[in-house]
């Protein structure tokens, strides 16, 4: 187990804007970093990193909080994996406690595969430089095919013998279950006989292992290295808790910050092509790894681009299997750039043969836009052939249509009637239609080509919103629940804070009438709104609230004050992440970029005496709402006579109440 002073050093040398920076494209916007939501697909930013907070927020699924739960969201680590991430960035050394065998047995199943992936991934690189038969076969492979060691070393690259059960045999030794091996598809468990047979997948393959964008190993890729016609070429690990080959980019570890940097990511199709682009220098490259693209990974470089530039084997008929890919990345609102090499070459050969200048140069020089490039590939058989050609121009307008941003299809549209000698508005006729038929066949309503440019996601969102608002309203809300969030929100937001307070106090006019007089105080306003709930003996009705104004009590009785790191920090992820929340909404309007568009909001510190004494008053109100209405059914279930002086008296302190809070300035 990790010890605690491990966990406070993580915590205090971690930087969340450095984190993150890991996983997502982040942008300055004033004192916070801003960019697209790693949770869901957007096009406009949502997600606010707060280096002086040191928290985060994603307004779009309402999740939130410190580096730790960003590693536990994002990575779905566990909170000590988390910790050891950290700790590993930060060149912090563990300490650990002893675990016992109890704890050692509570690793669940995903951890187990990962621990055994890691295991095979240092085994292979093992056998590869240090062993003879690696070295002979496994290494001289890679040495022929160019790649330096260090390449080798970055991608840790490996090869696994060609023996039936060697790796199996080792990883057994080493105390690594065969669940787990079976499991991840490093061993091939045959049953029959006396006794199960175990054998290695990977026998005799040079190996890539697939890392997760935080670098967890998730797979394998092995390449056969004998001329046997019955075995594939490249062989990879199945499907499994931790491997989805169609969710996992290769070289994504390795690029994501080359990537972000570049605003840029070159999509190519083998592993060999990201290695070889890397000994050339060029680091913003990955590979689907032999898969037709799928919008899961394109979500993937989504998080640290908009931009991707396709990169095509000089084959002719391997490029139109590909164009799929490209109206995909268009789908997903990304812009794409194409080159493609000549024929014969590939990433890998053209990267060898060519100097990393010259490597570059070819990149900028021959990158074309979708429709350059789709024009480019298929005009030769069109060209006089007007049934051929027309073809050739729905194609175009079919990938424009996929846009979703209706500035970008117009371009495109007036682009592609320029060079292709047609009219514009033909064109436009047939996207409205391309557009309402997709619209039908998802059963969605949209309008007709009168607006061919009205945004897709802006009529559902129509709908969604709709939809959400009149559910709102079917449910009862809960005053008290909403009052009591209020009071921890001021808490935390201004507990510090030293305020001049106005109370208005019960009295009698010279008539002997009640009246209230006004009493002027100044006070913090934690110390203010404890004093009125300890008063009044106000236990919390939500939970989670309840947790949280425990915590914030105890500071304030043992500090005197309200210390946020120690909430953002909170071993309760759920009071952690409740705090982040409350603190990130303030941040929201920046977003919004509000005060650039002449709208400015009311400075709540000058406020605040009337936002602490209405949030007490207010809650009293409603307790006292409660109690009568408690009274009342008490009466009328039990048959009871009526206590009228105890429901007068109620019915009084709420009327006080309210002029309270009419006076409250």
């Amino acid at each position: 187990m990790i010890t605690q002073e491990t966990i406070d050093k993580v915590f205090e040398v971690s930087r969340v804007e450095e984190v993150i920076g890991e996983f997502v494209q982040l942008k300055k916007s004033g004192s916070n970093f801003k960019g697209l939501s790693p949770f869901t697909d957007e096009k406009t930013p949502s997600f606010m990193v707060s280096p002086v907070k040191q928290i985060w927020k994603d307004f779009s699924t309402g999740k939130g909080g410190n580096a730790i739960s960003f590693l536990m969201e994002h990575e779905h680590y566990s909170y000590p994996e988390a910790i050891r991430w950290l700790a590993k960035k930060y060149n912090i050394e563990i300490e650990e406690t002893e675990q016992s065998d109890e704890q050692k047995k509570q690793l669940n199943e995903r951890e187990s595969m990962f621990l055994v992936s890691k295991f095979a991934k240092d085994y292979f690189h093992d056998i590869l430089l240090n062993s003879q038969m690696g070295r002979a076969i496994g290494l001289s492979y890679f040495k022929e095919r160019g790649f330096r060691e260090e390449v080798i070393e970055k991608f840790d690259l490996g090869y696994c013998k060609d023996e039936w059960d060697g790796f199996t045999k080792e990883a057994l030794k080493k105390g690594y279950d065969i669940k787990y091996l079976k499991a991840t598809g490093l061993t091939i468990v045959k049953e029959g006989g006396t006794e199960d047979k175990k054998f290695d997948r990977f026998k005799g393959r040079i190996m890539f292992p697939i890392h997760s964008m935080s670098g967890r190993i998730l797979g394998f890729g092995g390449r056969i290295l004998t001329n046997d016609k019955k075995a594939a070429k490249y062989l990879n690990s199945p499907e499994s808790e931790i491997y989805h080959k169609s969710k996992i980019l290769y070289g994504l570890y390795q690029a994501k910050k080359e990537i972000a940097k570049q605003d840029n990511c070159f999509l190519v199709e083998g592993y060999t092509d990201v290695i070889s682009f890397h000994q050339s220098g060029i680091e913003n490259v990955v590979a689907s790894s032999g898969t037709a693209l799928t919008p899961d990974q394109i979500r993937l470089i989504n998080r640290l681009t908009t931009n991707i530039t396709v990169l095509f084997d000089g084959d002719a008929a391997g490029i139109r299997a590909s164009l799929r890919g490209i109206d995909l990345i268009l789908e997903q609102g990304l812009n794409v750039k194409v080159v493609s090499f000549p024929d014969g070459e590939d990433p890998d050969s053209f990267a060898k043969k060519h100097s990393s200048a010259d490597l570059k140069k070819y990149l900028e020089e021959k990158k074309q836009d979708f429709i350059e490039f789709k024009i480019s590939l298929l005009i030769e058989d069109a060209k006089n052939d007007p049934v051929k050609k027309a073809g050739l121009i729905r194609d175009i307008v079919t990938s424009i249509s996929k846009i979703p941003d209706g500035i970008q299809r117009e371009v495109y549209v007036q682009e592609c009637a320029r060079m292709m000698e047609v009219s514009e508005q033909v064109l436009f006729d047939e996207l409205a239609q391309l557009i309402n038929k997709g619209a039908r066949s998802s059963g969605t309503n949209r309008p007709t080509s009168s607006s061919p440019e009205l945004s897709e996601r802006g009529q559902q969102s129509f709908g969604v919103v709709k939809g959400k608002a009149s559910g709102r309203a079917q449910q009862k809300i809960d005053q008290l629940s909403i009052l009591e969030k209020e009071i921890i929100r001021i808490l935390l937001l201004y507990g510090n804070e030293l305020v001049d307070f106005v109370n208005w106090v019960n009295a009698v006019d010279k008539f002997g009438r009640p009246v209230l007089e006004k009493e002027e105080y100044q006070n913090t306003v934690s110390n203010e709104l404890y004093l009125n709930l300890q008063e009044d003996e106000i236990e919390f009705s939500n939970d989670l609230f309840r947790l949280t104004y425990y915590e914030l009590s105890n500071q304030l009785n043992q500090k005197e004050k309200i210390v946020i790191d120690e909430l953002i920090m909170h071993e309760n992820t759920d009071i952690s992440s409740l705090v982040t929340n409350i603190l990130m909404d303030e941040e929201k309007y920046t977003l919004s970029d509000w005060e650039r568009k002449e709208v400015f909001v009311t400075e709540t510190k000058k406020i605040l005496p009337k936002l602490v004494t209405d949030a007490i008053l207010n809650l009293r109100r409603v307790l006292i709402e409660k109690k009568i209405q408690g009274i009342m059914k008490e009466i009328q279930e039990e048959g009871l006579s009526p206590d009228l002086e105890e429901i007068n008296n109620y019915f009084e302190l709420k009327r006080l109440l309210f002029d309270k809070l009419n006076r409250v300035v």
